[in-house]
């Protein structure tokens, strides 16, 4: 997958288009990601014990489509492709400005 966690993306389509988050947790294979901040709902919970019920926001795994990843060197968003870099490894790139993404 072209999206990492700890990578900054922009929301292209939903309900949070336009915005931006930190990808949490990447979920390989269903090909989606959980962003901070985006996709929330709001998740009613029993009363369990001592403790009473609440109702609590959490965030919701988005497809991996549905997102684009920022550069960190030109702050755009950008698709990403995979290049062999000189040390035999191979890494993202950007493919507005010609930067390795870590």
């Amino acid at each position: 997958m072209k999206i990492r966690k700890n990578d900054t993306v922009l929301i292209t389509k939903g309900k949070d288009r336009g915005k931006q988050g930190v990808v949490q947790k990447a979920l390989l294979d269903e090909g989606k990601v959980i962003v901070e901040g985006v996709n929330l709902v709001k998740r009613h919970r029993k009363a369990q014990g001592m403790s009473g019920s609440d109702i609590i926001e959490k965030e919701m795994p988005l497809a991996v489509s549905n997102v684009m990843l920022v550069c960190p060197h030109c702050l755009a968003p950008t698709k990403v492709a995979f290049k062999e870099l000189g040390d035999g490894s191979k890494g993202r790139i950007c493919k507005k400005c010609p930067e390795v993404i870590e």
